[in-house]
């Protein structure tokens, strides 16, 4: 009985205060080097700091104008596709631990993503030229 209550006095509020504390202190820091910039930093605006700067060189049309959608589908799918890779290290590290079950689940992980990808080779989205 007594090990009982002794393991629910451990599970307190004030055991996450040191989590608050730093959480108070990043946040203040963070306050207090904006104020300081803003305060102590200089104030000159000059016309070549007001024009917009992009890699170096200088800016041309409407920066509204309308972009191909394709650079974007690219790049989710690379994250996604990234994300699965990701995902096979814990179980290349668990291998025998997970036995034929863990394997299992891993082929139809990856099968779950090839239809995926299936899906987009279809539907072109991997095409470039229209």
């Amino acid at each position: 009985m007594n090990l009982l209550l002794l393991a629910v006095d451990h599970n307190t509020p004030f055991n996450y205060f040191p989590i608050a504390l730093q959480l108070v202190i990043a946040i203040g820091f963070v306050v207090v080097m904006m104020g300081a910039t803003h305060l102590l930093g200089p104030r000159r605006k000059t016309q070549d700091k007001l024009i917009n700067f992009e890699s170096g060189i200088p800016s041309v049309g409407n920066a509204r104008q309308p972009m191909g959608i394709k650079y974007f589908l690219v790049a989710i799918l690379f994250v996604l596709f990234d994300v699965e890779v990701i995902f096979f290290y814990p179980y290349a590290v668990n291998f025998r631990f997970l036995g034929k079950g863990g394997f299992m689940e891993v082929v139809l992980f990856v099968a779950f993503f090839l239809c995926g990808f299936i899906y987009i080779v279809k539907k072109g989205a991997l095409d470039w030229e229209d």
